[in-house]
């Protein structure tokens, strides 16, 4: 945990001294060990030095283990996975041995939320808000961790609904807030000419990512605007769109501008509605490709699974046949080697052969969608053409995936169908056709065939990797629908028609032996139908490192048809790149100095030499020095760059040179939050964000979060946030205001897509202090007395230390504790205190309390 546990009614620190009074009980019963039965702890003892110490009531830490009963804010973990962060009521309860334990206060709907199947178990549905587990569920338990403030709960699998791994329910996903969002960047650059031959120049650009957030609805617009070397100014709205999720069917409702998805046909950009399937929904344990392991138990069985020599996965199961279907997703290929460990000891393994290619499903895994709208085009003469597009992908057994779809307009069908396999140890393939009907505008209706192939394998013994081998090939008569539609203009101008004839890929890696770093191939050709030019590259590089030194050489061959004037020819380059970094950490921390070469056969070579690190305490500021030479008439050049990221947004400034200009670029990046708590300014936020709310807690740090820390009023923006999972947002105690104190410093969100969630935090304002309790007569009130504030909610709050200190923190100028010390009226008393005024409220305020 980040910081101590704080409880009570005003975040009165009851956990340090609860540990000191521990570690004294565990010394003192050390000492009584050897004469007693068992361990026990004396009262009596406190009493040698300090008479009135007398009448402690301490039996609650005799046991060593124990703590005093009350309210605990506790990591809950499932069966050894972290669930969620909870406040819980904890009670002493016997346990049929004898002893004594914490053990939480558990509804059936928090046990229901756990997978507990409740309609098992009627003591369950019986106890209602208080169940004792291990009462209501034969073989489960709650272990309260206390120095790690850590809730171990164990239920058996077979009381279980058998949810996926890293599940979240659906009824826990947050919507968010109502909220205005802008993004903003804007950068400029001013240039001067060192010669006649260049003039000076300024551009200026700026985007906005502007958004409104209703409920499940989501309404975004992204626009642009720059003013060009000639003084023109060009506003442009990119795209508009209304999109929510559709829970029940696991999708995204998109309406508005947007692009189809790419699984089966080429993505296509259109003005309408889409409905489609949404990975993200579903467990991480879920997505992407995994085969189901089968096997048959004959005892209670450990069943472990190693991919590529790491354990990827290990769980029970009962007698019996199993299944297993919930892997999360690894390598794209390596075969499973699953070990089934009896309860005898003894062991069977079996091998599950696995590749995977991007159309893979799992067994059972059904995803579409569904696209009607306008064909929008980046070629403004192009017509808006209506078309309507379908695609589905399923997962059948065995490994195997089934996929096809339909586009059809008043121009342009198309139909396609594909198969996926995973071969094992041969690899993983997928083979799909479209049919497509097509009438380009001016020419005859034809039609063709497009075929497709992809390949996907990893030889772990010799560390290759196909990540992706793929090959296209369409018959002179096949058009894919932007083809097709991009040619009608109406008479207007338009782009020549782009008549793809074939397209090959493949990407590999190949790692070497132990400290021989890798080596990655790349190759890309594209020919077309109507001209004779052809689209290749090649590009080869070798990684490596040693005793922190990377270093690299590419290289790189292109052949793209175009010479640089944009005439069609068979233009083709040769570049080679080498590049070495050198951390300096011994003389300036957090720095590396680097070299770079890049020569080409058709152009220049250069050279350059620089310094890159990070600075301040947080790594906020980036920076970067370069010296460069350039042959061929290039010249000397040089460049400085500095980057720095705040709460409030990211600035940059930079300058640099050459023989032909000397050029100033800044800019400004961040994000506008307006919400019902008012307005917020932040970093730049992603889709999915989460507004931190610390009311009067200034200058607070997000932990883990670069720059981002509370505004004056208490706010900040968490700009990057993970959709349908958990997030955890913390606080950095360290950085809090003398003032400032917290009962908790955690919380856990779980936003939907492009929500706004708040995590929100009620820190105790006040001062801090270390109080002296004494009763009447003048002597300090007894170890172990609990001390609570009259106009809080009853917890307990801080424990008292020797000496009759208790210290308090959130404290106002005045008030009334109640301090106990046992059960009787005796031992009991009220203090009431009046802190005095001072300028500045820092560090630790002292003073005496007198029980009334």
């Amino acid at each position: 945990m980040n910081n101590p546990k704080r409880l009570g009614s005003r975040g009165f620190n009851r956990t340090p001294l609860a540990w000191l009074i521990s570690c004294q009980v565990a010394v003192l019963m050390g000492i009584s060990g050897g004469v007693q039965a068992r361990d026990y702890f004396n009262p009596a003892l406190l009493e040698l030095d300090n008479p009135s110490q007398r009448g402690a009531d301490l039996t609650v830490f005799e046991d060593g283990h124990t703590q005093a009963p009350g309210k605990y804010r506790v990591d809950i973990y499932l069966n050894g996975e972290m669930l969620e962060t909870q406040d819980l009521d904890f009670s002493l309860q016997r346990s049929p041995e004898g002893k004594d334990s914490l053990q939480p206060c558990l509804s059936s709907g928090m046990l229901e939320s756990m997978g507990v199947k409740i309609a098992s178990f009627p003591l369950i549905q019986a106890s209602g808000q208080c169940v004792n587990l291990a009462q209501a569920i034969p073989q489960a338990s709650a272990t309260f961790r206390f120095n790690q403030q850590r809730l171990d709960v164990s239920i058996p699998q077979a009381a279980l609904n058998l949810n996926a791994r890293d599940y979240v329910a659906p009824d826990k996903w947050d919507q968010g807030i109502p909220a205005l969002l802008v993004n903003y960047n804007f950068s400029g650059a001013n240039s001067w000419a060192r010669n006649s031959d260049n003039n000076d120049s300024n551009t200026y650009y700026l985007n906005l990512r502007s958004g409104l957030n209703l409920g499940a609805w989501r309404l975004r617009n992204y626009s642009t605007w720059n003013r060009d070397v000639d003084g023109e100014n060009h506003w442009d709205s990119i795209n508009t769109y209304l999109q929510r999720d559709i829970i029940a069917l696991k999708s995204q409702l998109v309406l508005g501008d947007s692009t189809s998805p790419s699984d089966v046909f080429d993505s296509v950009p259109f003005r309408g509605a889409q409905l489609a399937s949404d990975d993200d929904m579903m467990p991480d344990s879920m997505r992407g490709y995994a085969p189901t392991v089968r096997g048959i138990a004959r005892s209670n069985a450990q069943v472990t699974i190693r991919q590529n020599g790491y354990v990827i996965y290990q769980s029970y199961v009962p007698p019996g046949a199993f299944e297993i279907t919930d892997l999360y997703p690894t390598a794209g290929s390596g075969d499973m080697n699953v070990t089934i460990r009896e309860a005898d000891g003894s062991e069977r393994n079996i091998v599950v052969p696995f590749a995977s290619v991007p159309v893979l499903q799992r067994e059972g895994r059904f995803k579409y969608s569904l696209t009607s709208g306008q064909y929008r085009s980046s070629n403004s003469n192009v017509d808006d053409t209506p078309f309507t597009q379908g695609t589905a992908i399923y997962g059948l057994p065995w490994g195997a995936t089934l996929y096809g779809g339909v586009q059809a307009a008043s121009k342009y069908q198309a139909l396609s169908v594909g198969w996926g396999q995973n071969l094992g140890v041969i690899g993983a393939l997928s083979a799909d056709v479209t049919q497509a009907w097509s009438k380009p505008e001016h020419e005859d209706k034809d039609n063709g065939q497009s075929w497709r192939v992809r390949y996907g394998k990893s030889f772990v013994e010799t560390g290759t990797n196909f990540s992706l081998a793929s090959y296209r090939y369409s018959t002179q008569g096949f058009f894919t629908l932007k083809e097709t539609l991009d040619t009608y203009t109406d008479g207007r101008t338009s782009e020549s028609m782009n008549h793809k004839k074939s397209r090959a890929e493949l990407t590999m890696s190949q790692s070497l032996w132990e400290g021989g770093g890798s080596l990655s191939l790349s190759l890309y050709n594209e020919d077309y139908w109507n001209d004779n030019r052809r689209n290749q590259s090649a590009s080869v590089g070798y990684n490596n490192s040693w005793n922190g030194v990377s270093y690299g050489l590419n290289y790189t061959y292109s052949k793209n048809g175009y010479d640089s004037n944009g005439d069609r020819v068979n233009y083709d380059d040769h570049i080679f790149a080498f590049n070495i970094s050198v951390p300096l950490s011994k003389w300036l921390p957090g720095t590396y100095a680097t070299y770079n070469l890049n020569t080409s056969r058709n152009g220049s070579t250069s050279n350059s030499v620089g310094l890159n690190g990070t600075a301040l305490p947080n790594g906020n500021l980036n920076y970067s020095i370069s010296q460069g030479y350039t042959s061929q008439g290039g010249g000397a050049n040089g460049n400085a760059n500095a980057n720095y990221r705040g709460g409030l947004g990211r600035l940059n400034l930079g300058y640099g040179y050459d023989r032909n200009q000397q050029r100033l670029n800044y800019g400004v990046e961040g994000g506008i939050l307006l919400h019902e708590n008012g307005l917020t300014l932040s970093q730049a936020m992603s889709e999915t964000a989460v507004l931190v709310k610390v009311p009067g807690a200034k200058g607070v740090n997000i932990a883990n979060q670069t720059g981002v820390n509370t505004d004056w009023r208490g706010y900040a923006v968490m700009p990057y946030a993970t959709a349908y999972r958990k997030n955890n947002v913390v606080l950095d105690t360290t950085s809090m205001p003398d003032d400032v104190d917290m009962t908790m410093s955690s919380q856990t969100v779980i936003p939907t897509r492009g929500a706004i969630v708040r995590a929100e935090f009620k820190p105790n304002i006040g001062q801090r202090v270390l109080m002296t309790l004494l009763m009447q007569g003048g002597a300090p009130v007894p170890f172990g007395a609990t001390v609570t504030d009259v106009n809080g909610d009853g917890n307990n709050g801080s424990i008292v230390g020797d000496s009759g200190q208790v210290f308090l923190s959130g404290m106002s100028g005045s008030g009334m504790l109640n301090v106990k010390w046992g059960n009787a009226s005796t031992q009991q008393c009220r203090v009431s205190y009046s802190l005095p005024e001072q300028k500045e409220i820092s560090g630790i305020r002292m003073i005496n309390g007198q029980c009334l």
